[in-house]
C-alpha cells in the first residue's frame, strides 16, 4: 500500500458526538474527534469497511463562561442544579460501503455507558443516575465525483431517534424522577447532517485534511428540541513510515442552545476547542488500529455545565 493511502489510515474515530445527546443541565460533549475515514478518501477505491472505537472521558469540572468553578462557593440548597459528574464509557460500530469512487454510504450506531451525579435545584444531597445502551443510529450518504482526484467531497444524512430517552434517577432525593434530556442516551428527535470536506498532499510525507459537518434537529419531541452544532475539524498528518502515522487534529464544536419546556435553556449551548495528537498503526493490508488524546485548547458554555479536562479514544478498522 503507498504512503498516501497509508496516510488516509489516520482519520480515524467516527464523530460521535453527530449522535451523542448534548446538554440539557449538561455540557456539550467534547467528544468531537474526527475519524470519518471515508470522507478522507480511504474509501475511494469502493467495497466494505468497518470501524470500532472505545471513547473515554469524565465530565467533572464545573465551568461557567470560559472559567472553572470552584463547588465550594455554592450553598445548599442552591436555586440552580450544581452537577458533581457525567462518566463517559462509549462505543461506536460503523459499517462503510462504496459501490464506486463517486458515491458510498456510513451506518454508525454508539452503545453508550454513562454514569452521571448531580445536586437539583433545591436539594442538599446528591441523585445519581447509570444506563447503557444504544445511542442514535447516524446514516450519512457522500459523493466526491467533482473532480478527477476525487479530493473534495459533500456528506447529507440522518442521525434517527434510536436511543432511549426516559431513564430515571437510580438514587438521591430525585429518585423516579426522569434524568435531564441532555444525559439521555438518544436526543428523540430526527437530524439533518449536511457537511464538506477536502484532503491532499502538503509536501512529501506530509498531508492535511479539513471536514465540517452541520447537525439541525428537524424537529421538537416531548417538549424539547436539541441545540443545532457544526463540527469542524483540520488536520496535519505525517506519513514517512510505512507502518506508523502520526497526526495533530484540531477540532471545534460550535452549538446553540436547546429549545422547548424540557429544555435548560440557559445551562446548555457552548463553543469548544481541542487539540488532539494521535498515532495510526498499520497491523496488516486489511488492519489497522489507533489512539488519540484530546486537550482543550478552549471552552466557553452558556451558564453552568461540566467539562472533560482531557478526552481518550481507541479504536480498530478493518478493510473487506
Amino acid at each position: 500500500m503507498s504512503k498516501h493511502r497509508l496516510s488516509l489510515h489516520s482519520f480515524l474515530l467516527l464523530a460521535t458526538c453527530f449522535v451523542t445527546p448534548q446538554a440539557f443541565a449538561c455540557s456539550a460533549c467534547g467528544c468531537t474527534l474526527n475519524s470519518d475515514w471515508a470522507s478522507q478518501g480511504l474509501a475511494a477505491s469502493g467495497g466494505w469497511r468497518f470501524d470500532a472505537r472505545f471513547d473515554f472521558f469524565d465530565q467533572d469540572q464545573l465551568r461557567s463562561g470560559t472559567d472553572s468553578v470552584s463547588r465550594s462557593d455554592f450553598s445548599y440548597p442552591d436555586d440552580r442544579e450544581i452537577q458533581r459528574y457525567t462518566y463517559n464509557r462509549n462505543y461506536s460500530f460503523a459499517l462503510d460501503y462504496s459501490p464506486n469512487k463517486d458515491w458510498g454510504i456510513n451506518l454508525a450506531l454508539p452503545w453508550f455507558d454513562r454514569a452521571h451525579a448531580t445536586i437539583a435545584a433545591g436539594d442538599t444531597e446528591i441523585s445519581t443516575s447509570h444506563d447503557q445502551g444504544i445511542g442514535d443510529l447516524r446514516i450519512v450518504g457522500r459523493y466526491q465525483g467533482f473532480s478527477p482526484q476525487r479530493s473534495t467531497g459533500i456528506e447529507f444524512g440522518l442521525k434517527l431517534p434510536t436511543g432511549n430517552f426516559s431513564d430515571r434517577f437510580a438514587s438521591g432525593p430525585q429518585i423516579g424522577a426522569t434524568v435531564d434530556r441532555g444525559v439521555q442516551l438518544g436526543t428523540g428527535t430526527t437530524d439533518a447532517l449536511l457537511g464538506v470536506y477536502n484532503f491532499g498532499g502538503l509536501a512529501p510525507d506530509w498531508g492535511y485534511f479539513a471536514q465540517a459537518l452541520l447537525q439541525l434537529p428537524l424537529a421538537s419531541r416531548d417538549n424539547f428540541k436539541p441545540g443545532a452544532g457544526i463540527n469542524a475539524n483540520l488536520g496535519l498528518r505525517y506519513t514517512a513510515s510505512e507502518r506508523f502515522t502520526l497526526q495533530l487534529q484540531i477540532n471545534a464544536r460550535i452549538e446553540k442552545r436547546e429549545q422547548g419546556a424540557n429544555a435548560d435553556i440557559e445551562n446548555s449551548g457552548a463553543t469548544l476547542v481541542y487539540l488532539s495528537p494521535g498515532l495510526t498503526w498499520k497491523i496488516s493490508h486489511r488492519f489497522s488500529a489507533f489512539g488519540f488524546v484530546q486537550l482543550p485548547l478552549y471552552q466557553r458554555v452558556n451558564g453552568l455545565q461540566i467539562e472533560a479536562t482531557e478526552l481518550a479514544s481507541v479504536g480498530l478498522h478493518y478493510i473487506f
